[in-house]
């Protein structure tokens, strides 16, 4: 099964009811069938033979293990992700620190950091625009969820890198840091 066959799968309301129940507890078909409203056949054979549903001991649980290896399969098989630069050192350093709108960690190495943190800035703050301290915690916390930074480190640097201005409690991304990363 693939990934595309997991988006076909859930295009069925039924078989989602089904899923859905069975992630919320259910570990059998007459469980699944209470739940959902569904005849009790038609909730056995919803999701059956589609991996993503399997019967052990317990019952019926989610495969979350397969759902991964879905998701990792689909991750590889797509073009790599472009940033905007249109300068390939760039990019290939923003590959690595950056996927899918989320900083997975900061760079080790400082040329590197220094450019991971001018394209967060970039892509996160209004030249000029003026942002309280709690706009800018929140806009810098979308590029945490997930990873190994978090929102407060993420603000010192642009601050000391003059990314941000910050003067009474207010933030101002620096006009002169328009220009592209590249």
């Amino acid at each position: 099964m693939t990934a595309d066959d997991v988006v076909r799968l859930f295009a069925d309301e039924r078989r989602v009811r089904v899923f859905a129940a069975v992630a919320l507890g259910a570990t059998s078909a007459a469980e699944v069938a209470e739940r959902t409203g569904l005849a009790a056949r038609e909730a056995a054979g919803a999701l059956e033979d589609r991996e993503i549903v399997v019967s052990d001991a317990g019952g019926l649980a989610v495969s979350y293990g397969r759902f991964r290896d879905l998701a990792r399969a689909a991750a590889g098989s797509g073009p790599p992700e472009d940033h905007g630069t249109g300068d390939e050192r760039a990019e290939t350093v923003l590959r690595t620190f950056v996927r899918e709108g989320r900083l997975v960690r900061l760079p080790a190495q400082w040329e590197r950091r220094k450019l991971v943190l001018r394209h967060l800035a970039q892509r996160t703050f209004e030249a000029g625009r003026e942002y309280s301290e709690r706009e800018v915690d929140d806009r810098l916390r979308t590029w945490c969820e997930g990873g190994a930074a978090d929102h407060v480190t993420l603000r010192r640097y642009l601050v000391d890198l003059r990314h941000l201005d910050r003067q009474d409690g207010v933030y101002r991304r620096s006009p002169e840091d328009t220009a592209l990363i590249g």
